[in-house]
């Protein structure tokens, strides 16, 4: 039998889209939780899985904290839980179908403990196609909602537990700035903190702006406390988080830079802080300059391209040309010697041609980059992109994705091989998942290294002699001193 279905708010794209000249709302929430929902949590289990980026893992921790808080205690298997959240992930094809599957299997759940609750959230839910698939299809879904209220878990837990209904909760809205809310992390060294949320570029191939609402930058005192925290627990490396962390502080009445609030960062004396991801069109000589003064600013910078050709960088709305790309990559490089560089490639987008796919080759032969995410295109409903009528086969996007793989394993490798012989500091972030003998972690750099060391440095950065260089990693020893 279905449980009766309440819809409390529905995503809606074109409400996702509107940016209205209004100031941002900051709200220090105090979480409330029902005694009645604090007796059903005691003994019980949650368990959660989080698919994509940086700020969904984020996203995850919170919720992990505010399920801890309400009283429940986290589990590895989902067959185990009482309580399952599936964190979701829009930005490919791939990343739904994983969804998709997983929700699947947890019928089983539901025949073994016919009282569980199922919830998913994340970026899929914000579009109403999603919402409609998984309210007609899935019936063992009891919750839906968004990115915008993670801060209501306990409602919407409350509602379905002993209301036993269905509930959708998905807000489509600018989006305000929550602070306060408790957050696990377990990672114990490295940690996640954001300073924006959402984003106002609109690429036309990208879901993120519709999902995750305006640019909003967090206040800068905020983020400072909560990174002094983090350095007062003995963190040894944070992650400055937003969609584009080069445009921080635009929206703010403070104008404040991101260049300035790297530097305040950088002053709280945290060993390593790093920042993702940045967009080419803000970045500015004093983010570079930043680098290039405070050496526990990791020398590593993400910066998608997408695209070599100036036609297709137009139809994506990215902003910039491929000149004005490497002009900055040549003045990055002359600031911050021995920057490591990735990158984000789009092979295949709606109508790109032989002559397009070569420029983007171009480009990367001219970075020589560290490495790169590389996709083939995925149409996302709903963004302009997804409405073009595409002439390449899949076989033609199969064939350049090949190629471009290819052509940046060469430099991807060249980097490599000049670690071999250097000793490097390594931050280790535990054994190795394939060989329990063997410690992991990275370099400044952001290079994966394997190395044989002493298992009771896990979380701490020391020194590692590479020995062994292959595309995809670093083989090493730990060397004293």
């Amino acid at each position: 039998m279905r449980k009766k279905t309440v819809i409390n708010a529905k995503p809606d794209l074109k409400n996702a889209a509107l940016r209205k000249r209004e100031p941002i709302e900051f709200i220090r929430e105090k979480l409330v939780i029902s005694t009645r929902l604090r007796n059903e949590a005691n003994g019980k289990n949650f368990f959660i899985r989080t698919y994509g980026c940086q700020a969904n893992v984020l996203d995850g921790q919170t919720i992990e904290g505010i399920l801890m808080e309400i009283g429940y205690t986290q589990v590895d298997d989902p067959m185990n839980a009482d309580v399952v959240i599936i964190n979701t992930c829009a930005i490919r094809e791939n990343a739904e179908d994983k969804v998709y599957g997983e929700i699947g299997s947890l019928k089983a759940l539901k025949s073994k403990k016919p009282h569980s609750i199922i919830a998913l959230c994340g970026c899929m839910t914000q579009q109403p196609h999603i919402v409609s698939k998984i309210r007609e299809t899935y019936p063992q879904v009891d919750i839906i909602f968004g990115t915008h209220n993670i801060n209501h878990i306990p409602q919407l837990l409350d509602e379905a537990i002993f209301n036993q209904t269905r509930i959708i909760e998905v807000y489509s809205k600018q989006g305000e700035v929550i602070e306060d809310l408790p957050c696990h992390r377990q990672d114990k060294a490295k940690a996640f903190v954001n300073i924006q949320y959402g984003c106002d570029k609109f690429c036309t191939y990208c879901i993120v702006p519709y999902t995750r609402g305006k640019q909003r930058s967090r206040k800068k005192e905020d983020i400072l406390l909560e990174c002094k925290k983090l350095v007062d627990e003995g963190y040894q490396e944070i992650t400055l988080l937003g969609q584009n962390v080069n445009a921080y502080g635009k929206d703010l009445d403070s104008k404040l830079s991101f260049a300035e609030l790297l530097e305040d960062v950088a002053k709280l004396g945290i060993p390593r802080l790093r920042f993702t991801t940045s967009h080419p069109w803000d970045f500015t000589d004093e983010m570079f300059k930043a680098m290039a003064t405070y050496k526990n600013i990791m020398p590593a910078i993400h910066l998608p391209l997408q695209s070599g050709s100036d036609d297709v960088l137009r139809r994506m709305g990215r902003r910039y040309t491929a000149k004005e790309y490497c002009d900055l990559v040549d003045r990055l490089r002359e600031i911050v010697p021995g920057v490591a560089i990735t990158t984000d490639i789009i092979v295949g987008f709606p109508n790109e041609t032989d002559e397009d796919f070569e420029k983007t080759l171009d480009v990367v032969r001219y970075v020589h980059y560290d490495s790169a995410f590389t996709f083939i295109y995925s149409p996302r409903v709903g963004t302009p992109a997804a409405k073009i009528k595409d002439e390449i086969s899949m076989e033609t996007k199969h064939k350049r994705f090949d190629k471009l793989v290819k052509t940046l394993a060469v430099d991807v490798k060249s980097h490599a091989d000049a670690y071999v012989g250097k000793v490097v500091p390594v931050l280790v972030d535990g054994l190795s998942k394939k060989d329990g003998t063997i410690l992991s972690g990275y370099t400044d750099t952001l290079k994966l290294v394997n190395f044989t060391g002493n298992p009771d440095n896990i979380g701490k950065i020391v020194n590692v002699k590479i020995t062994e260089a292959t595309t995809y990693y670093l083989k090493g020893e730990e060397v004293n001193g």
